[in-house]
């Protein structure tokens, strides 16, 4: 398990590289609050576990390692844009808007919008470790993403602004044809089937502008044929480590 002292030797791009796989999923089309746990991920980062669904927010194998290489480098590093518009769907721990905040800060500015049905106890985001392995000195913005007010626009940083909103993506509309990149970040298909299903992607494909992309960590065929059928050219990209493929859709 990698710890703060050896990032040094897996700095990539101002991030450490780690290792990951994909965690089993268990079918159940509604999601409640439910009892969370924290717990650590094989790369040494925290994720939470509903043992109610057997179902983990992160890759069992590598929270940080996961968001890294799906959202960063499959992502944002392929969208160039002085000023990007971002929209994240589910967003849980914060870690996908952490790492694009300290992207944000050597390069272009960022405006983050992210709907989470059920935000996480912030006795459980007081105990994560993401600033530990990413750089203490995004704690503050990290605990400021938290403690914001939900709905309005909170500027964390000088390039990085974040909208919370507090929704079920069935009950909202997105900005149409304003959104550079979109996180998919649901749980999966096996988890939360109508979340995958034309009717909420073509949500996403909608707020996107035409060039913008969905990137998200499925693979599955099913869900990339509704993708198509709603518009997106779709690439399958290599995953990360530990699984064998992930998405990007293209407007």
């Amino acid at each position: 398990m990698l710890t703060s002292r050896h990032l040094g030797e897996y700095w990539s791009f101002g991030f450490p590289t780690l290792q990951h796989s994909n965690a089993p999923k268990l079918q159940f089309h509604y999601l409640h609050p439910m009892k969370k746990h924290l717990v650590i991920t094989a790369d040494g980062s925290s994720s939470i576990y509903i043992p109610e669904m057997d179902e983990h927010y992160h890759s069992s194998n590598g929270a940080v390692q996961e968001a890294l290489h799906v959202f960063l480098e499959n992502g944002i590093k392929l969208v160039e844009a002085e000023e990007l518009n971002i929209f994240e769907l589910g967003f849980g721990t914060g870690l996908n808007a952490l790492i694009s905040l300290i992207h944000s800060s050597s390069t272009e500015e960022i405006n983050y919008h992210s709907i989470e049905a059920y935000p996480v106890d912030n006795e459980l985001i007081k105990d994560v470790n993401y600033c530990n392995l990413l750089g203490s000195n995004h704690q503050s913005s990290f605990d400021l993403m938290h403690s914001c007010e939900w709905e309005k626009d909170c500027d964390i940083s000088d390039t990085f602004s974040l909208k919370k909103i507090h929704s079920k993506i069935e009950d909202y509309e997105l900005q149409e044809n304003f959104y550079d990149l979109v996180f998919y970040d649901a749980f999966g298909p096996r988890a939360q089937s109508e979340l995958w299903e034309t009717d909420i992607l073509e949500k996403m494909y909608r707020g996107l502008k035409t060039g913008g992309k969905l990137v998200t960590y499925c693979a599955q065929g099913q869900f990339k044929r509704n993708l198509k059928a709603l518009g997106f050219s779709v690439k399958a990209m290599p995953g990360p480590p530990g699984k064998r493929e992930m998405t990007v859709g293209e407007k």
